[in-house]
């Protein structure tokens, strides 16, 4: 009888637990299966996504292939810069260059490299001394070592003595530094981008020149009208091939601009003076030489 009674008492506790873990459940578990299904909108599902591909092929322990995952394409807008007419300065139509040429960030480390690396490799180094074997003479000891009272001395060569050899003089050696071409024409474009994105880069059509027997006085009022002068920092003039007449009149106001030819132009000359006026040809043709490091060069001049 007791056994039935503890029977019952069980059977009891199980329906009363149910019961209570139920009306613990969510309320969304007890919304009516009618109004649950009307809530509900039908959408199309991939088939394959690229999650689903890289999980198989992870699991599956095959190689991805890149084109699978294409990479967004980033086209950067290119650096847009006037042509102007010398010396009215009247612009003549737009020019159309690579973010890898004129929009680079400024790089001091590289620029630096660069400027060193141009002057180790235009020291002379033919600084030239005897040193004591190169002396002509004798080497014969001048006085015993000992006996007379009087330093000790060796031969005439010596470099305590007039006529002697120099102690550790200079000899001619090679002074210049290596540099990896990559690294000198990222240089060359970042000093051009420097100068456009300051606005100091002045493109001109390929005739930069001046009236014959033109004056110092007028050359003058043009580069300080056109605030390129003296009190703006000076101007460098670029130009294709060298012409004599103008080389000749700018020489004459040495204080507000000088002239280079492309040939004779470096890293350091982009940015010693306060602007650069350059030829559309010569800056087309610097910009293809010093372009090794890019994969797509452009167009030659």
């Amino acid at each position: 009888m007791s056994g039935s009674k503890s029977l019952g008492t069980l059977r009891w506790l199980r329906r009363n637990y149910n019961g209570f873990v139920g009306s613990l459940a969510p309320p969304i578990q007890r919304v009516p299966k009618s109004i649950s299904r009307s809530m509900t909108t039908e959408t199309e599902i991939p088939d394959v996504s690229p999650l689903t591909t890289f999980a198989d092929a992870h699991v599956a322990g095959q190689s991805l292939n890149p084109d699978d995952f294409p990479s967004p394409v980033w086209n950067p807008a290119p650096a847009v810069a006037t042509l102007y007419d010398f010396p009215t300065l009247e612009p003549l139509k737009f020019l159309e260059y690579s973010h890898q040429h004129l929009l680079l960030p400024l790089r001091r480390d590289i620029l630096h490299r660069a400027i060193v690396y141009e002057g180790d490799k235009t020291r002379q180094g033919t600084a030239s001394t005897k040193w004591r074997d190169d002396v002509h003479g004798s080497g014969r000891k001048i006085r015993p070592q000992k006996g007379t009272g009087r330093a000790r001395l060796g031969d005439k060569k010596s470099p305590m003595l007039r006529g002697g050899g120099v102690a550790h003089g200079p000899h001619p050696r090679d002074f210049s530094t290596g540099l990896p071409k990559k690294v000198y024409d990222l240089a060359w474009r970042t000093a051009l981008s420097y100068r456009y994105r300051r606005g100091q880069l002045i493109i001109v059509n390929d005739n930069i020149t001046f009236p014959q027997e033109v004056s110092p006085h007028w050359l003058t009022d043009v580069f300080e009208k056109n605030q390129w002068g003296k009190c703006f920092g000076r101007s460098l003039m670029i130009t294709e091939v060298k012409k004599e007449r103008l080389f000749k009149a700018v020489a004459q106001i040495g204080q507000h601009a000088r002239v280079l030819d492309r040939e004779d132009v470096d890293v350091k000359d982009l940015l010693e003076t306060g602007r650069l006026i350059v030829e559309k040809t010569a800056l087309d043709r610097m910009l293809f030489r010093h372009s090794r490091d890019l994969k797509t060069r452009p167009a030659r001049a």
